[in-house]
């Protein structure tokens, strides 16, 4: 055997994986159907029998939504590739420079794609880390998303003959930076533009059977807006929580963002700013579907002014805060 191959360890190196759930490698039909692919194959996201789903993904979906997807994806594909691949390497690049230390060693991966959990984890590894701190993107905790990141994570190191002492950050969606940095982002916005007559807190819907099997994601969801909304001095009347995104015919958590924004000029509400607190970065959802077709809906059966607030992507107060998670686990 030679030991000389193997990754030479440090004891005070200290590796830092941030997860973020994928994108895919072009904004073509091909790379939709491989994304697409291995994200709905996943059973933490599509919680079915194997062979009932594996009937519909493979003789349905992945031979209708891939195309329908690109085109998606063409609408927000910027010259440095997906939204959400660009902000996530950024944002990777920023805590590394904000943890400024050569012991510590900070690498992206996404759960879908690439950079794969696999290849970013033997970088690490490559440079003997003893102390592996994973943090999934994901404020709020779901099965269907933090979850399939542990997942990936233990599937790797379970093949690994010696692995690092693991610390794995669940949720942060009440920590009191995450919570400040949201409150300044929405204040600047409405600093620059004006208030408008309701603040929309738009999250990623799950099923609501997960929630009724014990997932904590809505509970999770409705005491972030809360924290926001007390922060910014908000009424309840000022602000309500919406849950976009859904896929299917099952019910999914409610109320759903773009049969709620429909009916909100006819309600009297002509103004709302939207932000989305449980994305860590800019992505399809984001800027696709939340900033362009939920705004058409609103524009359209009435409304006035639709303001969307970016995530929090590379902002400075955002590094910090994952700087403080990291550094509460090294």
């Amino acid at each position: 055997m030679n030991y000389l191959s193997h990754p030479q360890l440090d004891s005070d190196a200290t590796g830092v994986l941030l997860v973020n759930l994928g994108t895919p490698d072009a904004p073509t039909k091909p790379a939709l159907r491989q994304y697409l692919k291995e994200f709905l194959s996943d059973p933490r996201v599509v919680e079915a029998p194997r062979w009932l789903w594996g009937l519909a993904l493979y003789g349905v979906i992945l031979n209708i939504r891939p195309a329908r997807s690109a085109k998606a994806y063409q609408k927000v594909w910027t010259d440095e590739g997906s939204p959400l691949q660009s902000i996530s390497a950024a944002q990777a690049a920023a805590l590394q420079a904000q943890i400024g230390s050569e012991k510590l060693h900070v690498e992206l991966a996404m759960r879908y794609c690439n950079p794969s959990i696999h290849d970013a984890l033997n970088r690490l590894r490559g440079k003997g880390v003893t102390r592996l701190v994973v943090l999934p993107l994901y404020p709020q905790y779901s099965g269907s998303t933090t979850g399939s990141v542990f997942d990936a994570v233990a599937d790797e190191l379970k093949t690994w003959r010696w692995t690092p002492k693991l610390h794995f950050i669940n949720e942060y969606y009440q920590d009191a930076s995450y919570i400040d940095a949201m409150a300044a982002s929405i204040e600047e916005a409405r600093a620059a533009n004006g208030p408008a007559r309701k603040l929309v807190y738009s999250f990623h819907g799950i099923p609501k059977r997960y929630v009724d099997s014990g997932d904590p994601y809505q509970r999770q969801c409705e005491q972030t807006a809360q924290a926001i909304s007390a922060r910014l001095g908000l009424s309840e009347d000022e602000w309500v929580l919406l849950f976009q995104s859904r896929f299917g015919r099952e019910e999914w958590l409610q109320p759903y963002a773009d049969k709620t924004l429909q009916k909100m000029p006819g309600q009297g509400v002509k103004s709302v700013d939207v932000v989305c607190p449980g994305f860590s970065a800019d992505c399809l959802e984001t800027l696709e579907e939340v900033n362009m077709e939920n705004r058409e809906i609103f524009l359209h059966a009435g409304g006035e002014s639709y303001q969307y607030i970016p995530c929090l992507n590379d902002r400075q107060d955002h590094i910090e805060m994952m700087a403080g998670l990291v550094s509460g686990k090294v």
